[in-house]
């Protein structure tokens, strides 16, 4: 069966391939602008956009390493305009999506920040963005995203669109616990049978009938033609997949991360306690066995990246600072870097172009 195209508000996606949104640098223009110009719906991650190249966007920085101060340097605008410029050289005038996690610091003040740098859709997780509509109100024609995990968070999200902005969601991407980085279920629920992308994804289907048509988009742990085929069966429009495009020449993250998730094992990739409350999957890396020896990098909170962590608090009871361990690995450095993952990057074996991938995707080879 042929994958048809569909429509997130009044933008057009040729193939139902959402890349997912990471950060901190994994998918900036290089990949976004890729994706988007082979047919998919590229996706910037808005995190840490101040760590962008050598930080020359900037305005103070920490450090022999330059980590960015606060949450206006580390959410750089300046940089995140330089990203959208940069990918939109790739792919032109075809629709181009930005994730902002609800749960950073600033974020309605970077979500104006996207639409102004040419966002057309904005996709946000990582907590029920009942806001959303609010901070997008002066840009009427970016589409918005939500993530949700179930029926029931739909439902509410969708009540309280309509009752404080008379708007629904453009599109919805449910996502199952199987994903990399932060993960919508608590640690235990993550493995329950019922919490599944497979299960929970066609109550969101019924759902979303109750509110009109909008595109269902499937999530956590999608691999491969087959099991993008058996989303579509099970009701969904299209789908997000994140870790497979790590293993593509434009991932703009460092060669030391690819590599990283090349020769990890399937034991290897974990759920982690996280300073943002969520747990979150990646690569156990030395960085977690330094926590374990107590020789981790000292925390502290330079950049207040995200409102859960109540600046620095949550991170010294995990162990580490996920701004800072983040753009480790998008700097290549192994010792302290933090490799997020989905539970199937074990099965990454090659580093080949976007355009490969969306071939394979695509057509099954």
């Amino acid at each position: 069966m042929a994958f048809k195209s569909f429509k997130i508000g009044k933008y057009t996606i040729e193939k139902p391939i959402i890349q997912g949104g990471m950060g901190v640098g994994i998918s900036w223009d290089q990949l976004a602008g890729n994706v988007s110009l082979e047919g998919g719906l590229g996706v910037i991650s808005a995190v840490g956009t101040g760590v962008y190249k050598n930080r020359a966007y900037v305005e103070k920085t920490v450090g022999k390493e330059a980590r960015p101060l606060d949450a206006i340097n580390f959410y750089s605008y300046p940089a995140l305009q330089k990203i959208f410029d940069n990918a939109r050289e790739i792919c032109g005038d075809k629709p181009l999506a930005v994730n902002i996690l609800y749960a950073q610091n600033d974020y309605n003040r970077v979500v104006a920040d996207a639409c102004k740098a040419g966002a057309d859709i904005i996709i946000t997780g990582a907590g029920l963005p009942l806001t959303m509509p609010e901070a997008t109100k002066d840009y009427p024609d970016v589409a918005l995203v939500p993530i949700v995990s179930t029926a029931k968070a739909l439902r509410i999200l969708c009540r309280r669109w309509k009752k404080t902005h008379n708007r629904l969601p453009d599109a919805v991407i449910v996502e199952g616990p199987l994903s990399g980085g932060h993960q919508g279920f608590k640690y235990e629920e993550c493995f329950l049978p019922e919490n599944q992308l497979e299960n929970i994804l066609p109550p969101v289907v019924e759902e979303a009938k109750n509110w009109g048509s909008m595109p269902i988009i499937a999530a956590g742990g999608i691999w491969d033609h087959d099991d993008i085929q058996k989303m579509i069966d099970l009701g969904a429009d299209a789908v997000q997949m994140g870790t497979r495009f790590i293993g593509t020449i434009e991932c703009d993250t460092s060669d030391v991360m690819k590599q990283m998730i090349i020769d990890a094992t399937e034991d290897d990739i974990k759920l982690f306690k996280s300073p943002v409350g969520y747990p979150a999957r990646g690569v156990k890396s030395q960085l977690h066995k330094n926590i374990e020896l107590g020789t981790a990098p000292k925390v502290a909170c330079i950049s207040n990246c995200v409102a859960p962590c109540n600046r620095g608090e949550e991170a010294k009871i995990v162990g580490y600072c996920i701004a800072d361990r983040l753009t480790d690995a998008y700097d290549g450095i192994a010792e302290t870097g933090l490799f997020f993952t989905g539970s199937n990057g074990y099965k990454l074996n090659e580093i080949i172009s976007v355009k490969e991938l969306m071939d394979k995707l695509m057509n099954g080879e």
